[in-house]
């Protein structure tokens, strides 16, 4: 897994076996990850998040990339971060 966090997001190149269904798999990162930021900074729990049990939105986006390199995606993904103007 390749992971790049942005101040609002972040974004992951998974691979993962085709038989796992996208929305489980996406609901367990989402779990595993909250659980570990609350406990290592359970200060922003109460600062930020009013003491409710959410620390993500239910949202989130994929796109298949077949056809290109890691090397290509990734490259992508920084160019995001500054685009041109």
């Amino acid at each position: 897994m390749i992971s790049m966090a942005f101040s609002d997001h972040c974004h992951l190149l998974i691979e993962f076996k085709p038989d796992v269904q996208l929305s489980k798999l996406i609901a367990n990162l989402k779990i595993v990850s909250s659980r570990l930021i609350r406990k290592e900074y359970p200060e922003l729990s109460n600062k930020y998040f009013y003491g409710k049990p959410h620390f993500w939105t239910g949202a989130y986006f994929v796109a298949s990339c077949g056809g290109v390199t890691v090397e290509q995606l990734k490259a992508y993904v920084e160019k995001q971060k500054s685009p041109d103007k």
